[in-house]
């Protein structure tokens, strides 16, 4: 008995990756476990190790852990178009976004040289200190 034309994924097509899922991936998982954070975005141009291929209904109820934040990218790249690191580059951005940023500097008088070894410099503070 073989299959209707249609009726399931082509031969060599990657799956859901959901237990007994026999539905096509549309969507790659993608987490960044330093930032909490689960990016879910277009199918990947290849598997990728530390991904996990879904199909459009899991990829829909996806949740994360409490604490967790969810990424969902819009599939707005054609595939002709996609590259092996699109996801990377989201999860690196994403990872560099939730860095803190340290506090400007208060506005205060520039410091002043008073003597110098080598690389080494001994500035002066505002208020006339050597400063450490």
């Amino acid at each position: 008995m073989s299959p209707r034309e249609g009726s399931g994924p082509r031969p060599g097509a990657r799956r859901c990756c959901r237990s007994a899922c026999p539905h096509p991936a549309v969507a790659t998982l993608t987490y960044v476990y330093a930032d909490s954070t689960a990016v879910l975005g277009s199918l990947s141009a290849s598997p990728e190790p530390h991904t996990y291929d879904l199909c459009a209904p899991h990829a829909e109820r996806l949740t994360a852990p409490r604490g967790w934040e969810v990424v969902r990218l819009a599939p707005d790249v054609p595939q002709e178009r996609r590259s092996d690191d699109d996801l990377l580059a989201l999860a690196d951005a994403v990872r560099d976004a939730a860095r803190p940023r340290p506090a400007p500097p208060a506005p205060h008088e520039p410091a002043q040289e008073t003597a110098r070894r080598g690389h080494l410099r001994v500035l002066r503070d505002a208020g006339g200190r050597p400063s450490s």
